[in-house]
C-alpha cells in the first residue's frame, strides 16, 4: 500500500483535503502528519496552505517543514496548493514583502483593485468562487475537460520568471498561472478538494502520478 503524506504545520484546511484524497486514492494510505520522517518516506506529499503567506513562512521555519518540503519536492511526487503553491516561489508582495522558499524563480503578486471585468463591472479582490482553468498539457489533467472550472479563494497569483513551467492559466482581469509543473512537482492555486468532479480527478491522478511529465 502507498502512502500520500500530508504536510502538517498548522495551516491549511488539512482534514478537508484529506477526505477528498481518500475517496479517489485507492490502495493508499493518506496521513496527516508533521512528522519529517513520515514525510520523507512517503510515497506522494501535498502540501496545502490557506491564509497569509507571512504567518506561512514563519510555521515552516518555526517546525523545520519547510526545509522538509523542500527535500520532498525534490524526490518525489508532490502537489501543492493555494498558499502551499506560494510558498513555492522566491518571494511574495504579502505582508510588505515576504521572502518564500525559492524553489521556483519568480514573484507572488496582489491582484490590482477596482480592475474591470468582461462585463463592465469591477472585480473585487479577493479573486473568489468558480473559474475556468485553461490547461497545457500534463498527467494531472487527465480525463478532465479543457477549460474546467476550479474553485479558487486568493488575493495574490504566482508569477514564474519561466513561462514554460505554466500549465494552467485563468482569467481575473488578466491572465494568470493558476497551475505550473516541473518534473516530479505539481502545484495548483485553486483547491481541488473544493472543486467537485474536476478537483477529485486531478487528485485520483495525483494519487496514482509517477511524477514524470
Amino acid at each position: 500500500m502507498s502512502t500520500i503524506a500530508i504536510i502538517d504545520y498548522g495551516m491549511g484546511n488539512l482534514h478537508s483535503i484529506a477526505k477528498a484524497v481518500e475517496r479517489v486514492a485507492e490502495n493508499a494510505r493518506v496521513r496527516i502528519t508533521s512528522e519529517p520522517d513520515v514525510i520523507l518516506s512517503a510515497d506522494r506529499v501535498v502540501f496545502p496552505g490557506v491564509g497569509g503567506i507571512g504567518h506561512t513562512m514563519q510555521e515552516l521555519t518555526r517546525t523545520g517543514l519547510g526545509e522538509v518540503a523542500c527535500k520532498a519536492a525534490a524526490s518525489k511526487p508532490m502537489l501543492c496548493i493555494c498558499v502551499g503553491m506560494q510558498a513555492l516561489f522566491e518571494r511574495s508582495e504579502e505582508n510588505g514583502g515576504t521572502p518564500c522558499l525559492g524553489l521556483v524563480q519568480g514573484e507572488v503578486k496582489r491582484f490590482p483593485d477596482h480592475v474591470p471585468g468582461p462585463d463592465g463591472h469591477k472585480l473585487k479582490v479577493p479573486h473568489m468562487g468558480w473559474n475556468q482553468v485553461h490547461q497545457e498539457a500534463h498527467p494531472l489533467w487527465r480525463y478532465i475537460d479543457q477549460d474546467s472550472r476550479f474553485y479558487f479563494v486568493h488575493s495574490y497569483y504566482t508569477e514564474p520568471v519561466d513561462p514554460a513551467l505554466i500549465v494552467g492559466r485563468a482569467d481575473y482581469g488578466r491572465e494568470f498561472c493558476c497551475a505550473l509543473a516541473r518534473e516530479n512537482l505539481f502545484a495548483v492555486q485553486f483547491h481541488p478538494e473544493k472543486s467537485q468532479r474536476a478537483g477529485l480527478t486531478l487528485l485520483g491522478n495525483f494519487s496514482r502520478w509517477d511524477g514524470r511529465a
